[in-house]
């Protein structure tokens, strides 16, 4: 009995939380309407849903809803009679449970708006994007411009790269060894390409090269290696080089590198064909000759004494033609062009034969210019 009673004081709590403390109710998002340009009517609103709708809304709302007064009446009426019945009070219970339900989830629903309607469908949710942009659009007068953050983002790259400089890289020293030449058993030399942590297509790319003398060979099977190389023997600097970059890990082209010139060292090896037959192709790389500077021309102690008797020689032999006064001075020559007179204009002879011969009397004398 004292079970049944606590259970209908809780049910009666229950009911008047309900009663007294009603949920909040929450207001859809505003319906923002785009007005027309240069318009000069005042926006028109839809007019109010049809009676027919209205009735079928009102008629869900009772279906859910129901009436606290009713059930406390009820459960008041319980507790008055004198026989209780276990089974009428657990159903009692389970149906103001559920009447409390429907009352909390017609309180919190959120009313539903027809997109068709909205401007754009701008209030229709994006299944496509991965975070949500509401409203991110909009500038408020409060943020700098994309471009104020482009160069602020640049900046930061800047401090980080000072700090790495500053705090990171003379970590580093601890890990350096010291030089070591290869040795004989390493005839190969790989060369990689790094980008500093940022993805690049060419990352993977490993190259190699070595040399042919380097390598457990006799003249014989070096000629013959060269022949298979082909073009990518150097014949200026005897250095053969090969690359690769068809798979996706660095690694994997250096085994792949590795185990081609090993096959190359098989088959050079190999006595059954030596390609004694075969020239060794070298047009793939044309000799440049480069001109050098003469041997014989090389400053020396004995070319230097030997110009300066030369000098001397040609000096004294300058001296004694001047005291003869057979040298010939290329001063006076310009200085005597120079100072020169003019050359006169030469008269045709015929015209100074006319100019000699008298003329008749009564005709005046003709008068001629000199070109």
């Amino acid at each position: 009995m004292l079970a049944m009673a606590s259970g209908v004081q809780s049910m009666r709590l229950c009911l008047r939380a309900f009663r007294h403390a009603p949920a909040p109710q929450k207001v859809g998002p505003r319906i923002h309407v785009a007005r027309r340009a240069l318009s000069s009517t005042p926006v028109q609103w839809r007019l109010a849903a049809k009676k027919d709708e209205a009735d079928e809304l009102e008629e869900d709302e009772e279906d859910d809803d129901v009436d606290p007064a009713e059930l406390e009446w009820s459960i008041r009426a319980a507790l008055r009679s004198s026989d209780i019945d276990i089974d009428a009070s657990t159903r009692m219970q389970e149906q103001i449970i559920g009447g409390a339900s429907a009352i909390l989830s017609t309180a919190t629903r959120v009313p539903k708006i027809n997109q068709s309607k909205t401007f754009w469908h701008e209030d229709e949710a994006d299944s496509d994007l991965i975070t949500d942009e509401r409203n991110e659009d909009e500038f408020d007068e409060d943020d700098i411009m994309s471009m104020a953050h482009g160069k602020l983002e640049e900046f930061r790259e800047y401090r980080e790269y000072a700090r790495i400089t500053a705090w990171e890289m003379p970590l580093l020293s601890k890990l350096a060894r010291p030089f070591e030449p290869p040795t004989a058993q390493e005839p190969l030399r790989f060369r990689y390409t790094s980008y500093m942590g940022e993805f690049h297509p060419a990352e993977n790319k490993v190259v190699v090269e070595f040399s042919p003398r380097d390598l457990p060979l006799s003249e014989v099977q070096q000629l013959k290696l060269k022949k298979l190389l082909g073009p990518r023997y150097n014949p200026e600097t005897d250095v053969a080089r090969m690359s690769c970059e068809q798979f996706e890990h660095q690694a994997q082209n250096k085994r792949y590198l590795g185990d081609l010139v090993e096959r190359l060292v098989a088959q050079a090896k190999d006595p059954s064909d030596m390609f004694e037959d075969v020239p060794l192709d070298l047009r793939h790389h044309p000799l440049k000759v480069k001109p050098k500077f003469p041997r014989e021309w090389r400053m020396s102690e004995e070319r230097r004494k030997f110009l300066d008797d030369t000098r001397q020689k040609s000096l004294l032999l300058d001296q004694a033609k001047e005291e003869a006064g057979s040298l010939i001075s290329g001063k006076e020559k310009i200085d005597q062009f120079f100072s020169a007179p003019a050359p006169q204009a030469k008269v045709p002879e015929f015209i100074r034969a006319r100019l000699n011969r008298p003329l008749p009397k009564g005709r005046p004398q003709p008068q001629y210019r000199r070109a």
